[in-house]
């Protein structure tokens, strides 16, 4: 096997790295000495530079102005990012962007994929549902709707796409031309919690079911009406927001219905957020050894301690674990290639490896830390609310552990 990253995906991250090597992870105010959140707005400066470096349509096809690579790239990028707690929506917007070109209405994604990888517009997805612990599209309601006269091509059907009967339109390519081929467009009404950076956002991508309970997407500009959105505050102290849709219309091209669209989605926002654990997690044992190897007690460096040595050992295995896992369920992700289990499978061990083992690593730092670890004139403290943030995202890993049981149970390995 071969684990090495191509030319392309190790040029990604060096350019990141350029773009990451002056951002402090304290340009913000400490989420400790904060009420409610620590900005109202994105890192912009860091956006623009990301747009800048062509970073933002790393996944995106060079039609679209893009680097035409995979979410392995992706991944690579958010990597670093976590390492320096980049307040960008680089993970969601990317993760919507790569969803629409592979699925959704070509005519929408010519508008705004080009703008979405110069950086003039952002996207966010509701990944979290009503309550944070039902599925995320069981908590928004699609409905068809008939009006002729946004039926702009004359067939009847509203879409100006084809058959819209549901069945794909035989392009190949996993596009669908929608589950209702009377329909110009849709109705949407539910309620999505914790939707991240949806105040800066320009679309909101959201997860809903049709009356048959049919899995769709669909992409909501934020400005529109019916849509209201209620300020919340992460853990970490960023923005979310409580996103509620009140009989909002979206029309028939802002509705994805291909079949694994949202699976396909929820997948890439997962690994990506393994992904910034990962980061996260490397950039703060590299914190602890720093300290550990200046530290002295009894005149010698803490970090020659065998107690210590073995703590920040176990620490280095989960990560390594994390990265080994992470890989395997991005490449899953990027190739499509079959193997014993659905991918999913290799989504929820990444999940139960980066979910325990990114609070594993910054409560390790923090002991070895003793109270430097608590002076919020030092980082760590971002770091471990950053991680608390990821940990809560991803879900307890006993959850994960039952997904993969099911799995194993549905799919008995030869």
């Amino acid at each position: 096997m071969d684990f090495t990253f191509t030319e392309e995906q190790q040029a990604a991250v060096e350019a990141a790295r350029a773009v990451f090597s002056d951002v402090a992870p304290d340009r913000a105010p400490s989420p400790a000495l904060t009420r409610g959140a620590v900005a109202e707005d994105i890192d912009r400066r860091l956006w623009h530079e990301l747009a800048r470096t062509d970073l933002l349509g790393l996944t995106l096809s060079p039609d679209h102005g893009g680097a035409g690579l995979d979410p392995i790239a992706l991944c690579l990028v958010l990597r670093e990012s976590a390492r320096v707690l980049a307040r960008v929506p680089l993970l969601e917007s990317c993760a919507v962007a790569t969803a629409l070109q592979r699925y959704g209405d070509r005519t929408l994604a010519a508008e705004l994929l080009p703008r979405a990888g110069r950086g003039e517009l952002i996207m966010t997805v509701g990944a979290n549902g009503h309550t944070g612990h039902d599925p995320a599209e069981l908590a928004v309601s699609a409905r068809p709707y008939e009006d002729e006269d946004e039926d702009e091509d004359g067939d009847g059907n509203g879409d100006g796409n084809g058959d819209g009967n549901g069945n794909g339109d035989g392009n190949g390519d996993g596009r669908d031309d929608g589950p209702d081929g009377g329909a110009s467009g849709w109705v949407l009404d539910g309620v999505q919690t914790a939707v991240p950076w949806a105040q800066v956002a320009d679309w909101i991508a959201v997860p809903a079911h049709t009356t048959g309970g049919r899995q769709v997407l669909a992409l909501v500009p934020r400005t529109r009406d019916g849509v209201t959105l209620a300020d919340q505050v992460s853990t970490n102290g960023e923005r979310l927001a409580e996103v509620r849709l009140e009989a909002v219309r979206v029309e028939a091209r802002e509705l994805i219905a291909a079949a694994g669209c949202w699976d396909w989605l929820r997948s890439l926002l997962t690994t990506g957020t393994c992904a910034l654990a990962l980061g996260l997690g490397e950039r703060v044992l590299a914190m602890t050894a720093d300290y550990t190897g200046k530290r002295e007690q009894f005149g010698f460096p803490v970090a020659t301690f065998q107690a210590v040595a073995i703590q920040a050992a176990d620490r280095y295995i989960d990560l390594r674990a994390m990265e080994a896992t992470l890989w395997q369920a991005a490449w899953r992700i990027s190739t499509g290639s079959g193997g014993p289990l659905p991918a999913a499978g290799d989504v929820a061990v990444a999940k139960i490896w980066a979910s325990d083992g990114v609070r594993r690593v910054v409560q390790t730092a923090q002991h070895l830390h003793g109270g430097f670890g608590a002076d919020t004139d030092y980082p760590l403290h971002r770091y471990h609310a950053w991680a608390k943030q990821i940990e809560l995202s991803l879900g307890p890993a006993a959850a994960h552990e039952e997904a993969l049981g099911d799995l194993l149970a549905a799919h008995p390995l030869g």
